[in-house]
């Protein structure tokens, strides 16, 4: 029986210092960075930068976090850079809002902007799935995904977050594409997710966001972080670890259909246990909303539009 190891850790803080030290903590059972990063490797880190707006109501991946990852590739030799595609703006911009110039800077870390020109077709079944090429040429992709209740798609962990690497204005085509049909979104998610195939993902869950997110809940202290190279796996335990039923969460359903959701007695735990961290009350979205936003028939018409502009356009290369 093949085995997924999930490597949970209580973290009670952000400060740089205790947090460097709980990450190598949490990465030794993993093998640490090395068995992932080798001299040389241009590495990308892919935090959840969703928005500028609210930057102190924990709606993205801490800057801390990034920083302290950053040092981990750096110490075995590796080239980190930071990139995203957020919802709103720029990943520079939206970077910069919520505190992280200073930390990236002080160690000359880049940050790559996900451009909309270059894509590259990844998916038979979602034949119009593009993602960068920044984030597919990366030799290593590390997925810092942020966990947040989400008014769409119950919660967002690191399958969502591997979202940012298509550019923006196909994320919003996607939106429309789908309709209302939340199911087949969610699979669009897992097949991104499956075929970016992150080679670590570290989730900050140091303090989440619950209720009405990704952006319009509130924080909530968590205290965990949580770490590994199968990202379905980590979404499935973080999903019994915030007590919630995992057929409320779409992207669970869609990878178990595909077979790609580990079941929890498949799940190798070597440091805490989940039971260990179990959060009790976290608050979901009062009410979902659908994937499309409801949006009008005129906004629709102009991203489908600008899709087949794009799609059409000889840049694919």
């Amino acid at each position: 029986m093949i085995m997924s190891t999930v490597s949970l850790i209580h973290a009670p803080t952000y400060k740089l210092n205790p947090l460097y030290a709980d990450l190598k903590q949490l990465l030794a059972p993993l093998g640490g960075i090395q068995q992932y990063v080798k001299p040389g490797d241009r590495v990308l880190l892919k935090p959840n930068l969703l928005t500028a707006s609210r930057p102190t109501h924990e709606c993205i991946t801490r800057p801390e976090l990034v920083r302290a990852v950053a040092q981990l590739v750096i110490d075995v030799g590796g080239k980190p850079f930071l990139g995203d595609s957020p919802a709103f703006g720029t990943a520079r911009g939206v970077a910069q809002r919520n505190g992280y110039l200073p930390l990236l800077e002080s160690l000359d870390i880049p940050i790559v902007e996900f451009h909309p020109q270059r894509y590259q077709t990844v998916s038979d079944e979602f034949h119009h799935l593009r993602l960068s090429k920044e984030a597919m040429n990366a030799d290593v992709v590390i997925n810092l995904p942020k966990v947040k209740s989400h008014v769409q798609l119950t919660l967002t962990l690191g399958v969502k977050n591997l979202f940012g690497c298509v550019p923006g204005k196909m994320k919003a085509w996607w939106h429309t594409e789908v309709g209302k049909d939340v199911n087949r979104f969610a699979s669009m998610l897992v097949e991104t997710a499956r075929a970016i195939n992150p080679e670590l993902t570290i989730l900050d869950g140091i303090i989440g966001h619950e209720g009405n997110g990704p952006s319009g809940g509130e924080p909530r202290p968590l205290g965990i972080l949580a770490a590994a190279t199968d990202v379905f796996a980590l979404d499935r335990v973080m999903v019994d670890i915030l007590g919630v039923d995992p057929a409320q969460v779409p992207t669970i359903i869609a990878a178990q259909k595909l077979g790609l959701c580990p079941h929890p007695d498949h799940l190798y735990f070597p440091l805490s246990q989940p039971q260990e961290l179990q959060v009790s009350d976290w608050k979901l979205p009062q009410q979902l909303q659908p994937i499309d936003f409801g949006l009008p028939r005129v906004i629709k018409s102009t991203f489908k539009h600008l899709y087949i502009r794009f799609i059409q356009e000889p840049q694919l290369h």
